[in-house]
């Protein structure tokens, strides 16, 4: 081997060690996705009695926050598009959670807001959260922590990320 050929090998070497791709469970966004995954097989076994899957359920806290809402503004409070937040709100509407309406003072906005039977959903969530806590295996202190750091990535997250809707 010549000279020249082992420098370019060397070079080489060092140049696929500078672009080594980190491992997964180094990732943020891996452990991120990874805990999403697991918090949503954790509310299943608490949601499935009430009928509800875990996105109907947030579009629930949500609206029970404020209603009526438009669909924009469910959409933003809970991070999603009208194309994928519309088929879940008819689903809901279909099983007697929420109704939708046309706003009267603009026609060209949908309000939804729960009907009875998904305020009589209210009642029961203290179970859910109480089931939930059960199965945290971090202490009170350390969820809350983790919530206020979660919280302010997401805020500045949406800062970052230019909107494509």
């Amino acid at each position: 081997m010549t000279t020249t050929e082992t420098t370019t090998r060397q070079a080489s070497a060092q140049d696929a060690g500078a672009l080594e791709v980190p491992r997964l469970d180094q990732q943020l966004c891996f452990a991120l996705y990874s805990a999403s995954g697991l918090m949503t097989k954790l509310y299943r076994p608490l949601l499935d009695p009430l009928g509800l899957t875990y996105p109907q359920y947030l579009a629930m806290l949500a609206l029970w926050q404020h209603s009526p809402s438009t669909i924009g503004e469910l959409g933003a409070a809970l991070g999603l598009d009208s194309a994928t937040l519309t088929p879940l709100i008819k689903r809901m509407e279909a099983g007697g959670l929420v109704t939708r309406r046309r706003d009267t003072a603009d026609e060209r906005r949908v309000l939804v807001e729960p009907t009875a039977k998904g305020e009589a959903l209210r009642a029961k969530m203290k179970d859910v959260q109480e089931g939930l806590a059960c199965g945290m295996p971090l202490e009170r202190a350390e969820l809350k922590a983790l919530h206020g750091t979660l919280t302010r990535l997401v805020a500045g997250l949406r800062e970052a990320t230019p909107d494509r809707g």
